[in-house]
């Protein structure tokens, strides 16, 4: 037996191989999902999977997997239990079995001991497939206002009024419910970020951990990951652009500080650092402390997050760095990880391409950068983004995760509500940036096939609920002279964050709302003059 990972079982790589091996012998896979900033999966490994007896008894009645879930998002999507590390039992047809998260080693004991009793009595029959992936229908519907006003109901009724923040479980920061709130709701979305900004900023080295563990937004899990930074700069940012707030304007700058050090790899942003006690130790203490480890792999959704949200900072604030900084990534994706328009994971041979997020996060990038610093160099490869996505993964309207094949379970289509919801709203940018309304057709066509479930949808949605606002009043659109002018630079600064602003070869600005252009305003005071009549949907 051989030592992996930091335990003692001998773990085969995702792929068809395992799962042909537990057909052969007749056995269930134990697919165990990690992550190399998961604090708790590397407990697991060293309390539970490096016990002799217990690696014996998976390696002889178990195929054993171990699978990285930053690597493999489409595993990570069919078969999460709620949180990582995952622990989930499969058939060799990959349907699931049973799962769990954590699990100690008498919890582990337990499981495996019941899992086989099963597995014995009824063999594959007794696994199943996530009602995600039955087949059934989506629950299509139309693009209405009625999306938008139920979830502003929702992010009222589900406020914490005591603590700030939704729910009263475990406290996740929910960065697009705070964007989607602080144009409708804004007194809720200003103390969620009060909240996160108190409890999850790390103001010794910059950035934001993951989520608190109770409702008092205490014990939280200090793992900091790119994507979840990313959309926490774009909701501070935001903050600051409704509110002129300065400690939100702060949080936002220690948060590029954070992104363009510790994740910067020379080249293009990390995946993440791992959560450790580091994190509780004093300033003094940390000075001579080693860092926790820096996944340095350059995942193409995550850099297209982060470049989005660094030309969102330096669009309100002239950051000259986050420009920079967002440029070199989006460059960096498009030289290493783009052919054609295809997107590819990460740069590895085992990496998979064609994946939904990474196409709706670049683009989303590569729009941020068409507005902030003007559209030669970037439209073009938007297009290419864009037209492989609608071209492979559009099904029945709706877009899928990925091409619709591979071990497991992911032969079996998925279509993700809130990346879909990304894709859209990145697909309308591109809309108002070219006039091509192929674009805003795509869009319309993914949000309304799950229209018919919105006033079932929760908080956590809340971009779904945005994207069709967006969709069914169309944009703010600013369009306005080139890059860098002043006019421009005013249009950045309009206090609406769902707003597009195109620049072009023109001399002066309008502001156009559902296809009215308004009077040209030749200044910057002329502009928001314009932007402040009438209402914004």
């Amino acid at each position: 037996m051989t030592f992996r990972d930091g335990t003692l079982v001998d773990w085969h790589e995702w792929g068809p191989s395992p799962f042909e091996t537990a057909d052969r012998a007749g056995k269930p896979v134990l697919c165990s999902l990690t992550a190399p900033w998961c604090e708790w999966c590397h407990r697991m490994d060293e309390e539970t999977y490096s016990d002799p007896k217990l690696a014996a008894n998976i390696g002889d009645s178990f195929v054993p997997v171990r699978v990285d879930i930053d690597r493999n998002p489409r595993v990570r999507e069919r078969y999460n239990m709620g949180g990582f590390p995952t622990t989930v039992f499969l058939t060799p047809d990959g349907e699931v079995l049973s799962g769990a998260t954590y699990l100690g080693l008498d919890g582990m004991r337990q499981v495996l001991d019941s899992v086989r009793e099963s597995w014995d009595a009824k063999g594959a029959t007794a696994g199943s497939v996530p009602r995600a992936l039955s087949g059934e229908d989506l629950p299509s519907g139309e693009v209405t206002a009625d999306i938008e006003a139920h979830m502003v109901e929702q992010v009222a009724a589900a406020f914490d009024e005591e603590f700030g923040g939704w729910g009263t479980g475990a406290k996740f920061p929910l960065p697009q419910t705070i964007e989607f709130a602080l144009k409708r709701d804004r007194q809720r979305a200003t103390r969620t970020l009060e909240a996160v900004q108190t409890h999850l900023y790390d103001t010794y080295d910059g950035g934001f951990y993951r989520f608190a563990e109770n409702r008092s937004w205490g014990e939280p899990h200090r793992e900091k990951l790119t994507d979840e930074n990313a959309a926490l700069l774009g909701a501070f940012t935001s903050g600051y652009l409704y509110t002129g707030q300065e400690s939100y304007h702060a949080a936002a700058e220690g948060t590029v500080d954070y992104l363009t050090t510790t994740a910067w790899t020379g080249e293009a942003f990390a995946a993440s650092q791992a959560g450790s006690d580091y994190y509780l130790l004093e300033p003094t203490e940390r000075e001579e402390a080693d860092p926790p480890h820096v996944d340095t792999t350059a995942f193409a959704d995550r850099n297209g997050m982060a470049a989005e949200a660094l030309f969102r900072f330096a669009a309100v604030t002239d950051h000259e760095g986050a420009t920079r900084y967002a440029e070199r990534a989006l460059e960096f994706v498009l030289e290493t990880l783009v052919d054609d328009g295809h997107v590819a994971h990460f740069d590895g041979e085992d990496s998979e391409t064609g994946l939904l997020a990474d196409h709706a996060r670049v683009l989303s990038g590569l729009t941020a950068a068409a507005q902030v610093t003007g559209p030669d160099g970037w439209l073009a490869p938007a297009r290419a983004v864009a037209d492989d996505a609608i071209d492979r993964l559009v099904d029945d309207g709706a877009f899928l995760d990925g091409d619709a094949e591979g071990a497991g379970l992911l032969d079996r289509p998925l279509r993700p509500l809130e990346t879909n919801a990304e894709m859209a709203d990145a697909l309308l940018d591109l809309w108002a940036l070219t006039d091509e309304d192929r674009y805003r057709a795509a869009a319309t066509d993914a949000l309304a096939s799950f229209a018919g479930a919105y006033d079932r949808m929760g908080v956590e949605v809340a971009g779904y609920a945005a994207a069709c606002a967006r969709a069914h009043y169309d944009p703010l659109v600013v369009r306005t002279p080139a890059a860098g002018t002043d006019l421009h630079r005013a249009a950045l600064r309009i206090a609406d964050h769902e707003k597009v602003v195109v620049p072009a070869d023109r001399e002066n600005a309008v502001v156009v709302r559902s296809g009215t252009e308004t009077v040209p305003a030749e200044t910057p005071d002329e502009l928001l003059e314009r932007a402040s009549e009438g209402p914004s949907p």
